[in-house]
């Protein structure tokens, strides 16, 4: 049995994705002109090519230029000198219990593989199916031609294998998710829970007779 999660905003309490571009910017000032034109026209040619806000919105623009290499070395960094602090201690509770029956833990998130993968190092992820290609060298030039995306819709068919890989029985799994972009992921799994939903999830989760739950940093932290 697995148990699958989403990250950001749900196992985190922060955007890793987020984070890790404002590193890169902080260090590479004369990035910014670059980033923001290069996301501004690949998230203006996907909406004219028919995609959602939110999906176009999502793209790697802001990662242009930049090699796989200094991604690794700055999330490994950002989840030790940030990150670790921003995961709720329900989070890491939920996870100690699903090993506890010894379920697999995966997760399954939109955000770039670099970031993903350290967040899973340090939550002591099975698997984790983020974004990325194949293989990672050299530089990035803000496409995701050839990538595996796990966002929206795109999680269905990385859950399915994952579980038919792994044996699973995907009515007996769990899931995990924050956004209403979470819910088809979470649909096929036959325990789901919403972690901090956003309007669109807590509806989905009221009509499916979803658990609601807030998993969040006090502010006093």
């Amino acid at each position: 049995m697995a148990a699958y999660f989403d990250l950001d905003g749900t196992l985190l309490d922060a955007s890793s994705e987020k984070t890790l571009t404002g590193l890169l910017l902080k260090r590479r000032p004369w990035r910014f002109p670059l980033t923001v034109s290069m996301w501004s026209l690949r998230c203006l040619g996907s909406l004219l090519i028919g995609r959602t806000w939110y999906d176009s919105a999502r793209n790697r623009g802001h990662f242009t230029l930049s090699s796989w290499k200094e991604l690794e070395s700055m999330a490994t960094e950002i989840v030790e000198n940030n990150l670790a602090k921003k995961v709720p201690q329900e989070s890491i509770d939920r996870i100690a219990w699903h090993k506890e029956q010894g379920h697999r833990i995966v997760i399954v998130s939109a955000t770039i593989a670099p970031m993903a993968e350290a967040m899973g190092r340090f939550l002591g992820a099975d698997t984790v199916h983020a974004s990325g290609p194949h293989s990672r060298n050299g530089r990035l030039n803000g496409s995701e031609k050839g990538w595996k995306v796990p966002r929206n819709k795109g999680k269905i068919p990385i859950v399915k294998k994952d579980a038919e890989d792994n044996g699973h029985d995907l009515s007996k799994c769990w899931a995990y998710g924050n956004s209403h972009a979470d819910f088809h992921f979470m649909d096929i799994c036959g325990n789901a829970m919403a972690v901090n939903p956003d309007s669109g999830l807590s509806k989905r989760a009221d009509q499916e007779g979803w658990e609601k739950v807030s998993w969040k940093i006090s502010p006093l932290q």
